[in-house]
Parts: C-alpha cells; structure tokens; sequence
C-alpha cells in the first residue's frame, strides 16, 4: 500500500511538472512580435486580452502583463497582455456651439481630452460660442474626432447678432498656436 502511494505521488510529480517552472520575461514596451519570440523561447503563450490608448507611447507595445514580468509559472502558461491601441480613440464633440460662453466652452472642451487653438473671432455677442471648426470644417455637437485634435472656437467679438450671411464667411485667424488652460487669460474658477 505505502509503495502505491508513493508511486502516485511520484507519477503526479512528473505529470504536473512539480517543481519546475520559468521566469516571465519583460516584455513591456516591446511590441507583439518582438514579445512572441522571449514567451516562445520561455514555453509561454500569450493572449491579447486587452487595449488602452496612451497618447505617449507607440502604437502596439506591450503595456502590462499578467502574471507580472519575473514571476514564476508553469511551461505553457497563458500570459495575458495589454497593448496600447493601434487608433487614436475618438470623442464626441460636446454641445457647445450657440448656448456656451467661452469660459465655458473651453473648460467643457478640454476637460473631454481635446487642445484649443486661438479663438476665430465673427460678429455677435462678446465672448458667446457660435461654432466649433476641425481642420477648417464646423461640427455639429456629438460628431466624433480623434481624442487630443485642435479645435477652433468660433466666438462674438461684441459688434453685435451674427447672421446667417457671415455664417458662411471663413474668417482666417491664426490657429497654429494652440490655447493650453496655461497660456489662456486669467479665469475664474467659480462655477459656471
């Protein structure tokens, strides 16, 4: 009976590889490919289990891993993996446009992930938001754009009501420097 036992504690040692095991490499910041090769030469397997968007790293590398890279685990372990995304994520625009200030079009803006450049300034009342531009194109609140893009403000100048006719009217104003909650006048930080 005592060598039964111990011949099946012995055959479960072997099959289940008791004892034995590998290191997790490192592989954050690699891409998949480059990843492939350390989990083949390690006897791991990976899955893709999940992806984020961080706007500071490259498209497809490894982000995080579990188990965690210098772990031990078993040959044939599935290690899963989180890859930063290969597109840019895209947002709605929020409903600014004709019942925002300009305070608070620029707070709502960049508090939804996107940069602003200098305001084009059209007739109407002082500081009131008209439209909102993309690479020169007006948007409707809700239409999707990539997270982080440089948006206009179309905002009143104080010359009076905007009408119809100047709607259509491209006011050019310079918009290669954007507007960062840094760089803009002095606010108020009560509530809107």
């Amino acid at each position: 009976m005592v060598v039964m036992i111990f011949g099946v504690l012995k055959w479960l040692d072997i099959h289940t590889h008791h004892g034995e095991s590998v290191v997790v490499p490192d592989v954050k910041g690699m891409t998949v490919e480059e990843a492939t090769k350390m989990f083949r030469n390690h006897g791991l397997v990976y899955v893709i289990s999940d992806t984020k968007y961080v706007k500071d790293k490259a498209a497809g590398i490894i982000l995080e891993l579990k188990p965690g890279a210098g772990e031990k685990v078993k040959e044939g372990r599935t290690v899963y993996l989180t890859v930063n995304t290969l597109d840019v994520p895209l947002r709605a625009i929020p409903d600014v446009a004709d019942n925002s200030s300009l305070r608070q079009a620029q707070a709502k803006l960049l508090n939804a992930g996107f940069k602003l450049n200098q305001v084009q300034l059209v007739n109407g009342e002082k500081d009131w938001v008209y439209g909102v531009k993309y690479q020169g194109r007006q948007l409707a609140a809700g239409e999707k754009i990539p997270l982080g893009a440089s948006l206009t403000l179309m905002v009143g100048d104080g010359s009076g009501d905007m009408s119809e006719e100047e709607d259509s009217v491209d006011v050019s104003v310079d918009t290669e420097k954007p507007v960062t909650p840094e760089s803009s006048p002095a606010q108020d930080d009560s509530c809107f």
